[in-house]
């Protein structure tokens, strides 16, 4: 957990040295927004997150490893290599285009994978905020950035749908999720998914897309028999590009 902490620490200093500036539209010592403004203004900044987020390119890359007790990698390994691609038609996919060594210790899943390439990143958009509470946790300073930190857990969990808990960060300029650390609910003895926490970055001077997410945790299972594995993830994306369609209109000859 301390190397998290420390890769976190760097991160959050890279991406604050290579963002854009931004001019600041709320000075220090100014009136803190009340906790209703911030969420009704941060959920409609991620719905239209989320709508451009569906119109992007980008290649994610997912390294899963076991390690022992005190931290050490065993030779338990994993790359996943995840591309989004446009169909003529305009549809979105992501795909598997690369898979490289071998997990013994857990399965890896397809709820797994689910979680990897279209639950992170977490958003919470206007429609989603009715089934979550949250909980306003005060004001942080994190690395360049001034936010607003919320708790949030589900009001209720629906049969065969994934919800998220955890705290989430809110830019105090742009009103938009930088920084998440949560889990997705509700667990059960397998699959399970790990804590993440999710640092995001200023892409084409407007959206606060994900860049790296990271997992050190120990999952613990009762079946067939009691064990406990430890294990860490990290996810990384690149090589952000919008999509713009091909398709020409032509005219009809007569």
């Amino acid at each position: 957990m301390g190397r998290a902490r420390v890769a976190t620490a760097f991160l959050l200093l890279l991406y604050s040295a290579l963002s854009p500036a931004r001019e600041q539209t709320r000075k220090p010592g100014s009136r803190e927004l009340p906790p209703e403004e911030i969420i009704k203004a941060f959920t409609a900044k991620e719905t239209d997150f989320l709508d451009a987020w569906n119109q992007y390119y980008y290649r994610q890359i997912a390294s899963v490893k076991v390690l022992s007790d005190d931290g050490v990698p065993s030779k338990e390994a994993m790359t996943l290599v995840f591309e989004v691609v446009f169909l003529d038609s305009g549809k979105r996919e992501i795909r598997l285009v690369e898979r490289t060594g071998y997990l013994r210790s857990v399965m890896w899943t397809p709820e797994d994978q689910d979680v990897i390439t279209n639950f992170q990143p977490f958003v919470l958009t206007s429609r989603d905020l009715p089934s979550y509470e949250l909980k306003y946790e005060g004001q942080e300073h994190v690395d360049e950035l001034d936010t607003y930190v919320f708790s949030v857990r589900p009001k209720s969990i629906a049969e065969g749908k994934l919800y998220f808990q955890g705290k989430i960060w809110i830019d105090d300029t742009d009103l938009q999720i930088v920084r998440t650390i949560g889990k997705v609910v509700p667990q059960k003895d397998s699959p399970q998914f790990p804590e993440f926490e999710t640092i995001r970055q200023l892409v084409d001077s407007k959206y606060w897309f994900p860049v790296w997410s990271h997992s050190d945790s120990v999952l613990e299972f009762t079946k067939p028999t009691p064990r406990r594995v430890r294990v860490e993830e990290t996810v990384t994306y690149e090589n952000f590009r919008r999509f713009t369609s091909s398709v020409t209109v032509k005219p009809v000859k007569k």
